[in-house]
């Protein structure tokens, strides 16, 4: 298998799962700000030149980060990050679908309406109009979040999960592009620490470490 990774929240996500089980995979990077994944080699691979990419052996490809981690966590990762029962899998489903509409989808967007518009008007629909609408959604999103994760230590409990992961990653890609949590925000901020404090978070900082490994 091959994973196309690149700059950015999403790829971070399979990154620090990688990191969270050790499950390895062979890796190439993908220059997005040259627009390599818009190359036509690439596009064939991934129709809308999404990253992160996994290539599987047979030729065929997955996009979009929560399904790459949800194959290898059903096909290597033992329901590592998923969860052991069904119940637990239904669970961390539920949680990831939450953290994805209310803080992923109206960030990005509003991410690439302002401060990412430049890169992104001549690739995608932007919203520039209403960016500071999306990013008060996304505030709100980390606000209902905030709620669920309360004593924590995880979002679902005792149990570290995938929601924990791509939650993690957005936070800290929100901190980098002016969409930061609210201090006043203390559940969250206390599990973000926790997260920090994990060698995953450190070990997908980096999308060009392990390149070439497996």
């Amino acid at each position: 298998m091959i994973l196309y990774q690149s700059l950015g929240p999403n790829p971070r996500v399979v990154l620090m799962y990688l990191a969270e089980t050790g499950v390895g995979v062979d890796r190439r990077f993908v220059d997005i700000m040259a627009a390599e994944n818009r190359r036509p080699d690439f596009c064939a691979k991934s129709p809308l030149g999404h990253t992160p990419l996994l290539e599987l052996d047979d030729g065929g490809c997955i996009a979009e980060s929560i399904a790459i981690c949800e194959y290898l966590d059903e096909t290597l990762g033992g329901h590592a990050l998923l969860g052991a029962s069904a119940a637990e899998r239904a669970t961390t489903r539920m949680l990831v679908r939450i953290v994805d509409q209310l803080v992923v989808v109206p960030m990005t967007a509003g991410f690439r309406g302002a401060e990412g518009l430049p890169m992104f008007q001549s690739r995608l629909l932007c919203l520039p109009d209403a960016a500071a609408d999306l990013k008060r959604l996304a505030a709100d999103g980390l606000a209902q979040v905030d709620r669920i994760v309360g004593a924590g230590p995880w979002i679902a409990g005792d149990r570290f999960s995938l929601a924990d992961i791509l939650l993690y990653s957005f936070v800290e890609f929100g901190a980098m592009v002016g969409q930061p949590p609210d201090p006043a925000l203390a559940h969250l901020a206390t599990w973000r620490e926790r997260v920090a404090a994990r060698p995953s978070a450190a070990a997908s900082a980096n999308p060009q470490q392990g390149i070439g490994e497996a």
